[in-house]
């Protein structure tokens, strides 16, 4: 499957701003166009990743439809909105309540809730929280970058 087929969008050197694996990452671009996974073939658009191979040549390391993508940011936002006020709590969450939000979408909800069944919450969420501050250069550049772009999006 070529790199080409049916890309729109393209972003090369993504290895170059990956985060902290930024100079070391594998994954070279993002691409968006016309899915290439036979799950995805009932879109019309998809995210992808393109990372190298051994063998120097791009493959396809993931992709998602486009409403998928979109879906994430905004479970990832309101997770980001939460943990600005977790502190508050003891436990950084409720045990009695662990839904967060119902985001109403599509004709139905995505709910956004703290995973009560991970039997070690009580430690992974304050990994995470920490994690979620340890990243707030990283994540507070982008933020800043996608309100800018949304903002403009709002103008049209």
């Amino acid at each position: 499957m070529a790199m080409n087929e049916k890309i729109v969008m393209v972003s090369n050197g993504y290895d170059l701003i990956d985060g902290r694996n930024a100079y070391q990452s594998d994954i070279k671009s993002l691409t968006l166009g016309e899915p290439m996974l036979d799950e995805n073939k009932k879109m019309q658009i998809a995210a992808q990743i393109w990372k190298t191979g051994k063998d120097g040549e791009l493959f396809l390391a993931q992709e998602l439809p486009i409403h998928q993508v979109f879906d994430l940011m905004i479970f990832l936002s309101r997770t980001l909105l939460y943990f600005k006020e977790a502190y508050r709590l003891p436990l950084l969450y409720d045990p009695e309540k662990p839904l967060v939000e119902r985001v109403g979408v599509q004709g139905g909800v995505l709910p956004v809730e703290v995973c009560i069944d991970n039997q070690n919450i009580n430690e992974d969420i304050k990994t995470f929280a920490q994690s979620l501050n340890d990243l707030g250069e990283l994540i507070g550049e982008r933020k800043r970058v996608l309100s800018r772009i949304l903002e403009e999006l709002e103008l049209y």
